[in-house]
């Protein structure tokens, strides 16, 4: 597996293990209670992290050529 793979491990785990400590807070983030602003957190995270993902992977840039 190559080393560029693991930056989707990233998102797996911040969701995972994230959500067990972000149910326990009560705060209200941009009006939201803080597990929604958290899982709408790392959707955007996992989205940018893709995008890297896909641009140093090998195979797409040879594809592009």
């Amino acid at each position: 597996m190559k080393p560029v793979y693991l930056l989707g491990v990233i998102p797996f785990i911040g969701i995972l293990i994230g959500t067990v400590f972000a149910s326990r807070v009560e705060a209200i983030v941009l009006g939201m209670p803080f597990l929604l602003f958290w899982h709408t957190l790392w959707l955007v995270i996992s989205s940018a992290l893709m995008l890297i993902i896909y641009k140093l992977d090998p195979i797409n840039k040879e594809e592009n050529e």
